[in-house]
């Protein structure tokens, strides 16, 4: 993997587009394939923090202009989807309570210990990536596209429109249909990686 350095050299927009795509996908199977491959705890605990580490501006610029069915978007939306967790924990776990009353099955998909607060709300992010670098990364794609189906259901009920301030990096959701809709995507992508096909 590139250093910072070397990608600071870059500047993107001197790059070609295929170039900009190629580091975006190699960099999401590197993150990917050395966290199933060391099985590690301190490595698999560095990757699921690697916001934390780098910031979030910083992977959405390697990868939120992925495609939301691929390697690269799948991971982008789940490392959102864990700060926006961290950031808001009482209005996710607000989302998420008043969604379950309408997608039980998501909610028990998604697994998230009851009542869901805010800590609740945290392990399971960190739970749904450590799953991506130690279990059935499908699995793991499963259970963060139910998350996100029961907090639509949730934003929907009271027919929410305030943003999910975090997720609004580059396009990503802020409203139940977005929210919605990224639960289809990390679903499709689920189903994409038990074909051998999420690249």
């Amino acid at each position: 993997m590139l250093d910072p350095a070397s990608l600071d050299s870059f500047a993107q927009d001197r790059l070609d587009p295929a170039v900009i795509t190629q580091i975006a996908h190699e960099t999401a199977a590197v993150v990917v394939r050395t966290g199933r491959a060391r099985q590690d705890p301190e490595v698999t605990r560095r990757l699921v923090e690697l916001v934390d580490d780098i910031g979030l501006s910083t992977v959405a610029e390697l990868w939120a202009a992925r495609p939301a069915r691929s390697l690269p978007g799948a991971l982008w939306r789940l490392y959102a989807l864990r700060e926006w967790v961290r950031r808001d924990g009482a209005g996710a776990s607000t989302d998420y309570r008043d969604g379950l009353a309408f997608a039980q099955v998501s909610g028990a998909i998604a697994g998230v210990a009851t009542p869901p607060g805010p800590e609740e709300m945290r392990r399971l992010a960190d739970a749904v990536l450590t799953g991506v670098f130690t279990g059935d990364l499908a699995g793991a794609l499963e259970r963060a596209g139910a998350f996100c189906r029961v907090v639509a259901a949730g934003r929907a009920s009271r027919d929410d429109v305030r943003p999910i301030e975090s997720l609004a990096v580059r396009g990503l959701a802020s409203g139940a249909a977005q929210i919605a809709t990224m639960a289809e995507d990390l679903e499709a992508s689920a189903k994409l990686w038990r074909r051998e096909a999420l690249d």
